[in-house]
């Protein structure tokens, strides 16, 4: 057993795994390729009674196995799937199983700040720590105590950097970042990374209801180019009551963004008509179709997860990810294009080729992605 309570997961082959659930294989596929291996192979779907079936259809004996499923919309089956999958490949011997969970849902369930009220994102933890896994990795968690309802290592990656770089490059000026006070420790990395100052959101949250009323704009504002930087957008109730302070004060352009592009209920209708320049998420959220209108941008975060799956496997520094010795976050922004380049030549090639030459898929898992 280690010090974490887990079996020891010391010595393993050389070779790892990665698999994925239902909830974003397009995103597990992008990952693969950036580490350029195939995606293992599985059967993950529901039956007619809404029971979850699973099959591992590869030996995982001993195998390091990296099990990518964002617990995102529909939130119930994506957990359950993630759970089962856990308990499918323990009970298959892998020899360490690390639940990738790009997106951590009920992240705002973090604190029992009425009576009588859950902790949900703590059950949460303690259901993937019994289920078998042994380390969590994810992404920009709603807030950094969540790291501490498990009983596992966990690691939290960011995408400030990637979103920072990304409007560094439009390079735009007299810029103003404005974030609200629960995310206003990683707002500040955001606007030192771009050298524009930090201006604060007063809100206070009516009810349990999904919308918040923003009571005052700390900082100069007036005449700037803002960035509304957020961990995610949900029904986009906070972002539409920012956009309405900032132009009461007379903001030149409205730019925003987030790790999480959750747009639940009316959020891309309201973003459509709201006089945001421009709302940048991440692909830790499968965007649907219907979502996908001119003003909302999506990058990619593979390439991120994939060097952080890559070096987890070897034991090496996730940390240094993110230190400014390495600058691979411009790297992974162009491996985006360029991999899009790749796609459409791998493409042409196969549309050349007879029936008998074309590329089987990298995965086998059935069931219908989330919307």
């Amino acid at each position: 057993m280690s010090a974490f309570g887990s079996r020891d997961t010391s010595v393993y082959v050389e070779r790892f795994d990665v698999y994925t659930g239902n909830a974003n294989p397009d995103l597990a596929r992008s990952i693969c390729r950036y580490l350029k291996m195939d995606l293992g192979r599985a059967e993950v779907f529901e039956f007619a009674n809404e029971n979850i079936f699973v099959k591992i259809l590869d030996n995982v004996r001993d195998r390091d196995v990296f099990l990518i499923q964002p617990t995102c919309s529909p939130v119930s089956k994506s957990i359950m799937e993630l759970l089962v999958m856990i308990d499918a490949f323990k009970r298959a011997s892998a020899g360490r199983i690390t639940a990738v969970v790009p997106y951590y849902a009920y992240g705002r369930s973090d604190k029992k700040d009425q009576p009588r009220v859950p902790i949900t994102a703590r059950l949460i933890a303690d259901m993937i720590s019994v289920a078998g896994a042994d380390r969590l990795l994810t992404m920009d968690l709603h807030q950094g105590q969540i790291q501490g309802f498990f009983n596992i290592p966990v690691d939290e990656l960011t995408a400030v950097h990637m979103l920072s770089n990304y409007f560094r490059k439009k390079d735009l000026d007299n810029l103003v970042v404005v974030t609200d006070l629960g995310f206003a420790k990683r707002a500040r990395a955001f606007a030192e990374l771009l050298d524009a100052p930090l201006a604060v959101i007063e809100k206070r949250r009516v009810g349990n209801l999904d919308r918040a009323e923003v009571l005052n704009v700390i900082g100069e504002v007036r005449g700037r180019r803002a960035i509304i930087v957020d961990d995610e957008f949900d029904t986009a109730g906070t972002l539409m009551e920012i956009t309405r302070a900032l132009q009461r004060e007379r903001v030149d352009e409205i730019y925003a963004c987030a790790t999480h592009g959750v747009l639940s209920g009316h959020a891309v209708d309201h973003i459509a008509t709201s006089g945001i320049r421009e709302v940048v998420v991440t692909d830790t959220i499968p965007l649907r179709p219907h979502k996908q209108i001119p003003q909302i941008q999506t990058l990619s975060v593979a390439p991120l997860i994939g060097e952080a799956i890559r070096r987890i496997h070897l034991g090496e520094s996730v940390g240094a990810l993110f230190s400014s010795e390495l600058n691979l976050v411009e790297e992974m922004l162009l491996w985006d294009d360029a991999d899009d380049a790749t796609d459409d030549a791998t493409d042409d090639a196969t549309d050349d080729a007879g029936p008998e030459e074309t590329r089987a898929p990298l995965g086998a898992t059935r069931g219908e992605r989330c919307p």
